[in-house]
């Protein structure tokens, strides 16, 4: 298998405290995956685990999704960068303001720590079906046409990229440039059930659509033995 591979795995540690993230991560030190602290971990850790994380070697998405006026986002972002993250998000519908603060307040704090990661915006949320998105939402237009017309105006406003399902990523790869981020949740192996995610492809299919990394969590964080199960990502 090709190591690189991995490279492209961001393993989500949606569990509750920082022994059992730790028991995972040690499971799967030395692979070359990224892990990714949510709002789960962070409740119960803050900002610590992010560091003992890079201690052990990982590179790490924190993805707390923030949703704020854009000076609460501004201001809560530069503190997310000393914690070490490597990408941290915003969501898109925060609107065009949010979305440049953010990015400048990132760059700014980042080159002050000769570290600067990257910030995207979350589009819509892969739990979200159509219909539920057209039902609930209000939003007439398709929903992958809103996701492309999010990820343009995140572009616009300076984010590094967009987390995305995979079923959008070739019309986002057609309508952004070559290097904007696409970071794609709802990654499911042929293997595993798809669970509360809705618009789901398997690894391989999301990096043909255009994926850049791919979110991947219970088929690896609830398997009996992670590692393997890092490496059967990639059995076809």
């Amino acid at each position: 298998m090709d190591a690189t591979l991995n490279k492209r795995i961001m393993v989500a540690l949606d569990v509750q405290g920082r022994d059992e993230a730790l028991v995972l991560a040690k499971a799967l030190q030395g692979s070359g995956c990224w892990l990714k602290v949510g709002m789960e971990l962070y409740a119960y850790t803050g900002p610590a685990i992010i560091r003992e994380l890079k201690e052990m070697g990982f590179p790490i998405f924190l993805d707390l999704k923030l949703h704020d006026i854009p000076t609460t986002v501004e201001r809560a972002i530069r503190g997310y960068v000393q914690c070490g993250a490597d990408m941290i998000n915003v969501h898109c519908s925060g609107g065009y303001e949010m979305m440049a603060r953010s990015a400048n307040a990132v760059k700014e704090a980042g080159l002050k720590l000769k570290s600067v990661p990257k910030v995207i915006g979350v589009t819509v949320l892969t739990s979200m079906s159509e219909n539920q998105f057209k039902r609930e939402m209000g939003v007439q237009r398709k929903l992958p046409e809103h996701v492309v017309e999010l990820a343009k105006l995140a572009e616009k406003a300076g984010l590094d990229g967009v987390v995305a399902s995979a079923m959008e990523a070739s019309e986002l790869r057609r309508n952004t440039e070559p290097g904007f981020l696409i970071v794609t949740p709802g990654i499911r192996p042929a293997w595993s059930e798809a669970n509360d995610q809705m618009r789901v492809l398997t690894p391989y299919e999301a990096l043909e659509a255009g994926s850049s990394y791919l979110v991947v969590g219970r088929p690896i964080t609830r398997a009996e033995d992670p590692r393997q199960a890092l490496e059967r990502l990639w059995v076809r």
